[in-house]
């Protein structure tokens, strides 16, 4: 069980001994950490490695096998909520006013008292320490900083007393969102936050949070807003939990430096020893551009060398560069293309031409405008008007946005699956070593089709992409459903992939760091940019063109 301290320092989280077990499964053993005030936490760890669970135990929502977790006393904890329904029959602003439990507990515990038609005595006295208490908490403002608060996270006032069951899921995203920040609890534990919200929020959730001076744990895939948030780095390996200072990226170099340290057998300590301060040093100088610079970069400052440590993860290898053909200056020519599907405007006169290594990420306010185009240029979707034309020298691979079709229905083991994609002339040892390369090992090629997760069924597709030796990529959301250590092979392979890509993605830093330029469907046509995605969000000039495509 959650525990709470008699006396404690102020601010501050303290875990000890903790482990926890599933039968003769081992999550995590012997855990001893601290998170201290003013600090943002991204829990990291492969699949299954215990995030997510680790943070219901802060909670206590699940209880630990052993050890305990003390919180200083009178400190206020908020959790945003994964249960989307939970709050249907509520209205939106109650529900967000919800996340402070006390001053909601006395606002609603005073109204009823006010509403008892035999007001006693006893009840005007007790009225009257409700509303001392009231006043103090600042709850006058409760209503208006809710409001506030929604305003800010893209839910208009038109909804705010509607009931949520009345909101589609990414605005309940939202609302529960705005019920874990509301009221600034004194530890806040985020579970995925960035799931489902567009690229405005993030960034205002990104603000809020390098901004904001108490205990921040979070879990996320988003490689951009752990780098953007966190002052340390809690990483689940080997059934342990460490704490590294600065953000994921340093974690992730640092990691990799000392994984390639350890095989340099004949390099001297002292060789190690530079090469890992001035590595240190290189981020410390970088921590100057960051939201959570002065925090970052003195964290970074007090580092200790043998602190860094060689990570378990292991990263498959998604490599595009085994072209079958070199591509032809004609790569992909569209020309006055639109698509409405159930009397929706999905895209409307769209005109561009892709010119010979562009990687071009393709955005729209609404995934399903992008998702149709997709399907539209890999024919999945007839039901459009204009033309495209792709060169004759081009071969193509996808990822669609859903890969059922591909599984559906399938009864075989992952050998023979892949094989159907990859030609049967394909033996089965190099199948094998391929889904080696891609983390099925050993007897994992024989599972059946149909029982793989969705991030295996990923990894899957991935495969088969790349034996088509394509020379063009298109990609819908391929980050959908895959670990951290999947989405960074991805990144570094379409980074290193010397053909042409088409791609859609809700990571920041894979769209970041792989685009050259940015096409954006809207309902007026399309706007088209050679500029890196960061360029793209920020420019005052392409805002106001985006104002008016969307009007």
């Amino acid at each position: 069980m959650t525990t709470f301290a008699a006396y404690f320092i102020s601010n501050m989280i303290s875990v000890s001994n903790l482990s926890l077990r599933y039968g003769k499964r081992t999550l995590f053993e012997d855990v001893n950490l601290k998170f201290t005030h003013g600090n943002c936490y991204g829990v990291i760890g492969a699949n299954g490695a215990g995030k997510s669970t680790f943070l219901k135990i802060l909670s206590g929502e699940v209880n630990q096998t052993s050890g305990s977790v003390a919180f200083t006393p009178g400190e206020r904890m908020a959790v945003l909520k994964q249960n989307h329904y939970e709050f249907d029959e509520f209205p939106v602003i109650e529900t967000v006013m919800m996340g402070h439990k006390e001053l909601y507990d006395i606002m609603k515990e005073k109204d009823a008292i006010y509403l008892k038609e035999d007001f006693t005595d006893k009840d005007g006295e007790r009225a009257g320490e409700l509303e001392n208490r009231f006043a103090e908490m600042d709850g006058w403002n409760m209503e208006s900083n809710a409001a506030t608060m929604l305003s800010n996270l893209g839910i208009k006032e038109e909804y705010h007393y509607k009931q949520l069951k009345e909101l589609d899921g990414t605005q309940k995203v939202r609302v529960l969102l705005a019920q874990a920040l509301f009221g600034n609890p004194d530890v806040l534990l985020l579970d995925e936050p960035t799931n489902d919200l567009d690229i405005e929020t993030i960034a205002w959730l990104e603000n809020f949070l390098a901004d904001y001076q108490t205990i921040v744990l979070v879990v996320s895939h988003d490689r951009h807003f752990l780098d953007a948030v966190c002052t340390h780095i809690v990483d689940i390996d080997f059934s342990k939990m460490s704490i590294y200072s600065g953000n994921y990226t340093f974690w992730y170099e640092s990691s990799q430096l000392a994984l390639k340290q350890r095989g340099d057998q004949n390099k001297k300590l002292e060789e190690k020893v530079k090469e890992l301060q001035e590595f240190i040093q290189r981020f410390s100088a970088n921590a100057s551009k960051s939201k959570q610079a002065t925090s970052r970069k003195k964290a970074l400052d007090k580092i200790d060398i043998s602190e860094i440590k060689a990570s378990s993860r292991k990263y498959p290898a998604i490599l595009f560069n085994n072209l079958g053909r070199e591509a032809g200056d004609q790569i992909l020519q569209v020309e006055n293309l639109s698509c409405t599907l159930n009397g929706d405007v999905m895209f409307k006169n769209v005109n561009f031409m892709v010119n010979k290594g562009d990687k071009v990420a393709i955005l729209s306010q609404n995934s399903l405008a992008t998702t149709a185009f997709y399907n539209v240029l890999t024919a999945r979707e007839q039901n459009y008007t204009g033309e495209f034309k792709f060169g004759i020298t081009i071969s193509m691979a996808d990822i669609p946005n859903d890969n059922t079709p591909y599984f559906e229905g399938k009864d075989e083991n992952l050998v023979d699956w892949l094989r159907e994609y990859s030609g049967t002339e394909m033996d089965e040892q190099f199948v094998r070593s391929f889904l080696g390369r891609m983390l099925f090992s050993g007897e994992e090629v024989l599972k059946n089709v149909k029982v793989l997760s969705g991030g295996e069924k990923m990894r899957c597709m991935f495969s088969q992409m790349m034996l088509k030796h394509a020379n063009l990529l298109l990609l819908d959301e391929p980050t959908n459903h895959l670990d951290l250590e999947s989405i960074t092979a991805l990144n570094n392979g379409l980074k290193d992939f010397r053909g042409t890509a088409l791609f859609t993605s809700r990571d920041h830093a894979l769209t970041e760091s792989v685009a050259t330029r940015i096409i954006e469907l809207t309902p007026k046509g399309v706007i088209d940019k050679m500029m890196t995605y960061d360029d793209y969000i920020t420019s005052p000039d392409v805002a106001l063109l985006r104002a008016e495509m969307y009007k």
